[in-house]
This record gives structure tokens, C-alpha cells and sequence, in this order.
């Protein structure tokens, strides 16, 4: 699974560390995210669309065959 996690994070002016705790995750989760290392739960990936105001399907995308 692809996602952009970093590049929306960045435009909202968040650190890794800021969004984490908003998120009430760890810096390192976020990293392994951002690196498509670690697939969210869907409880993650709703809590990342609303804080990063974005449909769930603007951060996360499906790669071919999956």
C-alpha cells in the first residue's frame, strides 16, 4: 500500500512528533507509515484523514495486484 502521509504532513507543518501526538501514536509508527513499512488499522487511518483534513483515499492507495 502506497501512501502520502509525508507529503500531507508536511504541507499541514506538522513534525512526525506533532502528528504523532495527535494521533496518539508513537514517532516511530508514524516513520515506519511514512517509509509504507507498517499498513495502519482503520482506526489510525480515519484518525490520520481528520487530522490531516484529507479523505482517507487522498493518504492511502492500493498498488497494482493488491
Amino acid at each position: 500500500m502506497k501512501n502520502n502521509i509525508r507529503l500531507h504532513r508536511v504541507i499541514k507543518g506538522y513534525s512526525q512528533e506533532q502528528l504523532a501526538h495527535l494521533a496518539d501514536v508513537s514517532r516511530q509508527t508514524i516513520n515506519a507509515l511514512e517509509a509504507a513499512k507498517y499498513v495502519p488499522s482503520t482506526v489510525l487511518a480515519l484518525k490520520l484523514s481528520r487530522i490531516l483534513e484529507k479523505p482517507v483515499e487522498d493518504l492511502f492507495e492500493l498498488e497494482e495486484g493488491e
